[in-house]
This record gives structure tokens, sequence and C-alpha cells, in this order.
């Protein structure tokens, strides 16, 4: 029997080993064992987890402590029967060993034929351990092949791969963040096909976006001769480097988060991967069928892809980086197009729109706001003022029109320059000094005051019949005494109730004809406010519409026309009308007006009533 390590314990129950020195010096004192001896009923698995720490968890007592009985005793391993266990072939981390019946001298007839033995499973591990196979031996596999007792390769041990873990990574931790790509539904119950539900989701302040699921570390793996095979590092990752405008990292007992600090539309940038929450919808992936559809916001948008043909953008306020086909609609704030606009359009209600590229058979309206464009070529163009660098076949209005040179363009404006004007090809070069024609509005003012005065009239003559009625003695006596009573300044008796009922009658008839004419007075007072109102009106818009017109053309190229061209000063927009109806305008009503000018070259410098 060997001599026992400090924490090999052999009992009359079995053989134990101390839990306080398990790993490297356990399997030392188990190298010693096995070198001369075997355990007889080993727990291998026990043995295994014992030393190496893979395995299921070791067994503990009901007061908490580790028990590990490792075997029932500790036999020596005879000499004679160690030869029995011959070398195994390892491949691939695998150990084969080829089962064969074996032989052993006949102690009783040494001279006789060798008598047939069995191998031992404990001995068997005892002698593969000495030969290096200490991990992983199939303990079943090498019974069931003893028992077989039939010649055959079994694959007695394997290694054990190490398990790799799993990085940190980022969850999303509410529904918010997602996208719906299901067509709209209407009110009326339809699907719009060409908008989609939800494309630009809207988060609330403090809900939580994201959160950081931590690195779990893997499993070590063993090859068999016990050695470990660490696994690799799992990859860390900060939620840090995602917050950006809007959100804040959080970190709190239920983990890290990323959180929205206030409410708005959350952006995710591709290339950063920063996740921001604001007022602007951020997109990058173009407006098109297959990616938006047809998108109708409530903010801001930025869009750095491309507008699609017959796509719609409606917002409040719109950046766009790359060309625009489709059409954009501003309910207010700055249109910009950083690229071309071709063959779509661009409305502005309430603010400015710009074109940085070229616009090219397209619409351009603001409502009231400034049109600026570096190049137009064939576009119909209106504005408050509008201002455009080349423009080439354009139909173009405004209140105020500046052109650094025009070519073949039709322009109307009050105020017209131009540095250089001429035709193109077959499109004449037309300009019209839009003169307001006040003279229905004068008609108007003429009757609207005359109407007035005659209800001021009316409104005297009944307030002098009112006067006569209410000054009649009894009608006057019965009003004052009727005042009186009911203010309670003065208390009727019973006997003077039938005469105040007495006089109430008589006066019936007078009391019903004031009350009517009164009704007149006040018809006519009404009408004659709305009247003095409406002329008000009118003329406040004759006034503002008196402003002088002007054109001025600095260099005429070539076949040049300008006109003047009258308008209703109703208080409407002289400029802002359908695309069609501008064209038509423009295009069609050349003849009309005064001509101011007409040649081939020269400058133009004009000015209403000089």
């Amino acid at each position: 029997m060997p001599e026992l390590d400090h924490c090999i314990i052999e009992r009359p129950d079995g053989v134990y080993g101390d839990p306080s020195v398990l790993g490297t010096t356990f399997g030392a004192a188990i190298d010693r064992i096995f070198a001369t001896s075997y355990l007889a009923d080993l727990d291998y698995p026990l043995l295994i987890k014992a030393i190496y720490g893979a395995g299921p968890p070791l067994p503990k007592s009901p007061d908490g402590h580790v028990i590990i009985r490792l075997a029932s005793a500790i036999v020596p391993f005879s000499p004679q029967r160690r030869p029995l266990y011959k070398s195994v072939k390892i491949n691939r981390g695998k150990a084969e060993y080829y089962f064969e019946p074996v032989y052993l001298a006949d102690p009783a007839d040494p001279d006789g034929p060798d008598k047939l033995e069995h191998l031992d499973v404990d001995e068997f591990i005892a002698d593969m351990w000495v030969k290096g196979i200490r991990f992983g031996i199939d303990v079943e596999a090498v019974r069931q092949a003893i028992d077989a007792a039939k010649p055959e390769r079994v694959a007695v041990a394997r290694m054990l791969e190490a398990r790799p873990g799993r990085d940190a990574h980022v969850i999303e931790v509410t529904s918010d963040l997602h996208r719906s790509d299901a067509p709209l539904q209407l009110a009326n119950g339809k699907l719009d096909l060409m908008a989609f539900q939800n494309r630009f989701p809207q988060v609330e302040k403090g809900v939580r976006l994201l959160k950081k699921v931590p690195r779990v570390a893997g499993t070590p793996g063993f090859e068999l001769s016990g050695l470990r095979i660490e696994p690799p590092v799992p990859k860390d990752t900060e939620v840090t480097p995602m917050a950006g405008p809007g959100t804040v990292v959080e970190v709190s007992g239920d983990g890290e988060f990323l959180i929205a600090q206030h409410a708005g539309f959350l952006n995710v940038d591709s290339k950063s991967g920063q996740i921001s929450v604001g007022d602007k919808i951020v997109s990058r992936d173009g407006v098109s069928a297959r990616t938006t559809g047809n998108l109708k916001l409530t903010g801001d948008f930025e869009e750095f892809g491309e507008v699609q043909e017959k796509r719609v953008v409606e917002g409040e306020g719109i950046t766009i980086h790359a060309d625009v086909f489709g059409s954009i609609i501003s309910r207010g704030g700055m249109v910009l197009l950083n690229r071309n606009l071709v063959g779509g359009t661009a409305h502005n209600a309430r603010g400015d729109i710009r074109v940085k590229g070229v616009a090219s058979g397209s619409v351009i309206q603001a409502s009231a706001g400034q049109v600026t464009l570096n190049r137009a070529e064939s576009c119909v163009i209106s504005g408050t003022r509008v201002s455009i660098l080349h423009a080439v076949n354009c139909e173009i209005m405004g209140e105020e029109v500046t052109i650094s040179q025009a070519e073949g363009c039709a322009i109307a404006a009050r105020t017209v320059t131009v540095n250089s004007a001429g035709p193109r090809r077959q499109s004449e070069m037309n300009i019209f000094a839009l003169q307001p024609d006040s003279a229905r509005l004068d008609e108007v003012i003429v009757a609207m005051t005359a109407r007035v005065a005659q209800f001021a009239a009316l409104a005297l003559q009944r307030k002098a019949e009112l006067e006569a009625m209410t000054n009649e003695p009894e009608v006057r006596k019965y009003v004052m005494l009727a005042s009186k009573v009911r203010k309670k300044e003065l208390i009727l008796t019973e006997e003077q109730v039938p005469m105040f009922q007495k006089m109430a009658l008589a006066a019936g008839p007078a009391l019903k004809a004031i009350a009517r004419v009164s009704l007149d007075v006040k018809a006519a007072q009404t009408e004659q406010q709305a009247g003095a109102d409406l002329v008000a009106e009118l003329v406040r818009q004759r006034a503002d519409s008196a402003g002088v017109s002007s054109v001025k053309v600095r260099r005429i190229e070539g076949e040049t026309v300008v006109r003047g061209m009258s308008y209703n000063p109703d208080g409407t927009s002289i400029y802002d009308l359908p695309a069609k109806d501008i064209k038509l305008k423009l295009r069609t009503r050349r003849a009309e007006g005064e001509v101011i000018f007409a040649g081939e070259a020269g400058v133009v410098d004009w000015k209403s009533g000089a």
C-alpha cells in the first residue's frame, strides 16, 4: 500500500478526499496512488470534478459540507496484471483502445496453457492514468467493451473542447424602437399602399431604449492529459459611445441602460451607431416605395438618400441631401435641397425654399416665403421673393423677382430686376410688371359707402320714431312706475295691484310697437357697422397695393418684351396660384397690357407713374 497524502483519507467505509486541498495537490496524490495501486469502485466523474472542476457539482452533506467519497478501497495493482493493459491510439483528441481476449500464466501450472483473464474497469482507469490518459475516460464504454469480451476497437476517452462564452451585447428594451412597415390604415378602414404605418418611431421622455447584457465567461476544456484549454475571452461592449444627442446612459441596480432625455423622434446613425432623440427626423435610406413609402410627418425631416419619383414627403422644415424626383410639401420652416430637383415639386406654405443644385422640369412654390435657386430649367416658380442665378425657359411669379441671367422666361412681379435677359431657342423672353387695377375696387368702395350712409340715415329715423313713442304721457308714466316696481323701490298695496295691471293692459300695444322699432334700430346699426368695416378693409387693400411697380433689365440680349399686367387688388396673393394657371397666365396672354419695352438690345429702367 502506498503512503497516503494528507488529502486522501481511507476509512472502513471507503476512500475520501479532503475538500480543502482539491485541484493540483489532489491530482498529485492520485498520481502516487495509481503508480502502484488502483481505486476499487472508483467514482471517476467525481474524481475529475475534484481535480479539474469539470462536471456536475460536488455532493453536499445536510450540514452543507462537501462530501467526496472517491472509492470503496485502495487496492494494490498486481505487477502480473498490469501488462494485460496495452497502449492506446490517440488521434484528433480521441483515445482508442483495441479490446481482445487476454491471458495470464496459470500459477498452478506454470508450464501449461495460459489462463483466460478479464480486464477490470478500475485497473483500466489506473493504467490509463499512468500512461497519461487522465481526462475524459468513458467509463461506461470501457465497461461494456470488457463485458462484451470480443475483439473491437473502442473510443475510451475524448478531450473536452473549450466552450466559448457570450460577448457583451446590447438589446432593445422597448417596443417603441420598432418601425412598422405595414401599409397605413386610413380613417375609413382602407389601406394606403403608398405609405407605411410607422416608419419613424417616437419615444417618450425617460423611456429605456437599450440595455447592456454583460459578457459571460466561457467554459474551459481539457486535453486527454488533463491540460486545461482556456476559452477565448468574450468581447466587452460599451453603451456610452451609442449615446447621441437627447439620450444618456443610466446605471442602476437593474443594469446599464440608454434612456431618452426627452420626447421626440428616434434616429440611428448607421455609420457611428449613435442613437439620438430629437425634434428632427433623420433618415439615410432614401424615400421610395421600398424604404419608406410616402411620408406625412409632424416635425422637421432630414434625408440623406434620394426621394424617388412619385414619392411624397410632407413635414415642417425639410432638408434633403440627395437628388429629389418626387414631391416635397412643407407646412412651415425651411425647405433645403442640397442637390438637384428633377421632375419633382417643392411647396412651402409658410417658409422659404432653396435648391443648391439644378431645378429641372419642376414646380417650386413658396406661398409666403422666398425661393432661392442656382439654376432653373423649364420650371414653374412662385414666391414672395424669387432669386435665381440662371433661369432658362421658366415661368416665374412673385412680389419681387431677381435674376442674374434669364433666357426664354416669362416673368411677372411687382418688382423685377434682371442683369441679362433674352430669348432661348423657341421660347420668347417676356417680362410683366404687375400693376393693381383699383377701378373695380373704387366702385365697390363708393357703393358700400353709400349703403353705409343709407343705414345710418335709417337708424336715425327709427331712433326718432322710438323717442316719440316713448314720450307719450301714459306710456312714459307706466314705464317709470314699472321700473320702480321691478327694482322694488315701490311696493304696491293690494288695492293698487288691480290699477297697475289695468295700466299695463292699456300700454301693451304701444310697448309692442316700441319693441319692434328698437329692433329695427339695432339692425340698422349692425348693418351700418358691418359696411363701415368692409369699407375700411377695402381702403386698406387699395393702400397696400398702391406701391410702385418697377422693371430693371441691365442688358438685353435678344428679342425681349416688357409689358404691364393688371391684377385685382382684392387682398389675395398675386402669385400664389396653381402651376398650370401661372403657365397659362404668362404664356398665353402676352398681347394684353401696355408695352413698356420691345427690342433686341438696350436696357430697361421703368417705374410706374414715372
